[in-house]
C-alpha cells in the first residue's frame, strides 16, 4: 500500500475531527467540550510548539495522525519530542501507516536536534505495542495521573 505522510491541512479539519473522537473512543474517554478546537488551534499556531500531521492512503483518504510536542526534560538539560497521539483506523492497520508517522516524528526529532522521542500507551493496545516494541523496549516507569478539578 503506498502511504504519504504530510501535515495536517486546513481542509482536513473535518476528517480530523471524526479520526480525534475515534482515538479518544479508542481510549474509552472523550473529548471534552471545546477541546477539538483548542487542539485545532495549537496545530496553527506558529509560537506553539506542538504539531500534527495525517497519513493518506493511495486514493488520499485520510487514515491516521499523529500530534507531537516539545516538552522540558530536566535531567537531561535539553527537551524531547513527545507523541502524544497516534492513530490509524482499524482498517489500515498493519498498512505501514503507524510506522511511517512514527519514523516522521523521528525523523523530526532527529532535524531539529532533539535527542529523544517518547510516548505512552495504555497497557492493553496490544497491536500498537508491537510495533512500538520494533523500535525499543518499553520503559520500566509507571504513569501516576491526578485528575484536578478546575470548575
Amino acid at each position: 500500500m503506498s502511504i504519504k505522510v504530510r501535515p495536517v491541512a486546513e481542509s482536513d479539519k473535518l476528517v480530523w475531527r471524526q479520526m480525534f473522537d475515534e482515538y479518544a473512543t479508542f481510549y474509552k474517554t472523550a473529548v471534552p467540550d471545546g477541546g477539538h478546537q483548542t487542539v485545532w488551534d495549537w496545530i496553527f499556531d506558529p509560537a506553539a510548539d506542538f504539531w500534527s500531521e495525517v497519513v493518506e492512503d493511495a486514493d488520499g483518504k485520510l487514515i491516521g495522525f499523529t500530534q507531537y510536542q516539545l516538552m522540558f526534560r530536566s535531567l537531561g538539560g535539553g527537551k524531547v519530542c513527545y507523541m502524544s497521539d497516534l492513530y490509524v483506523r482499524p482498517g489500515n492497520r498493519g498498512s505501514g501507516a503507524g510506522r511511517a508517522l512514527i519514523d516522521h516524528v523521528v525523523g523530526f526529532a532527529k532535524a531539529n536536534g532533539i535527542a529523544n522521542v517518547r510516548w505512552l500507551t495504555q497497557d492493553f493496545n496490544y497491536d500498537a505495542r508491537r510495533l512500538y516494541d520494533s523500535y525499543v523496549s518499553k520503559s520500566d516507569f509507571v504513569l501516576y495521573s491526578i485528575p484536578i478539578e478546575t470548575q
